[in-house]
């Protein structure tokens, strides 16, 4: 079976940067968003259980850092299909050598880009363009009871984001500094 995409580790274990291969011809391309058996080789857990659709207008624009509290933590595979975006991935795993470090990869339709997200992890973007679409695939179903945020500005995760911040929405602007307490999430 041919690759359909190149994989790059990162800093934080688990966090894969795929790039999609494009077959094309005079007619345009195809290229894969999602392939379980592929993704295997990198932890995805099994099914895929939800997918979605986001559309953010305004470059500038903060969404998250969204995670699901055990045991309704969910591996996330994101791609950005329009535009461009400052993709960010925290780690949130008790005990782990690079807790509360995070990982920023520019994702763009352009360069075909998503970001493999596991459990465990916070994850929230910037639009660097207007009008940005992106698709996020979900190894869970989504559960408002088990919804948790980190402030995107919380001074203790150290993310230089690359626009001043033009739009936050009220319930991310809600999310508290993380405590120094905060000992992490149980995976």
């Amino acid at each position: 079976m041919t690759a359909r995409f190149t994989a790059e580790t990162t800093a934080l274990d688990g966090v894969t940067v795929l790039t999609r291969r494009r077959f094309g011809d005079e007619r345009g391309f195809l290229s894969r968003l999602f392939c379980g058996e592929e993704l295997r080789d990198f932890g995805w857990p099994g099914p895929v259980m939800q997918v979605n659709e986001t559309g953010t207008t305004e470059k500038g624009t903060v969404r998250g850092l969204h995670f699901q509290h055990p045991p309704f933590a969910e591996w996330k595979l994101v791609s950005c299909v329009q535009g461009a975006i400052f993709d960010v991935a925290v780690d949130l795993r008790h005990g782990s050598p690079t807790f509360l470090r995070h990982v920023a990869v520019e994702l763009s339709a352009e360069n075909g880009k998503a970001l493999l997200i596991p459990a465990g992890f916070a994850h929230g973007f910037q639009a660097l363009s207007d009008d940005v679409r992106m698709i996020y695939v979900h190894s869970a179903p989504y559960r408002a009871e088990a919804e948790g945020g980190l402030h995107p500005e919380d001074p203790r995760l150290g993310i230089a984001w690359p626009l001043a911040i033009s739009r936050l929405s009220a319930r991310d602007q809600g999310h508290q500094a993380i405590s120094i307490d905060f000992q992490g999430l149980d995976i």
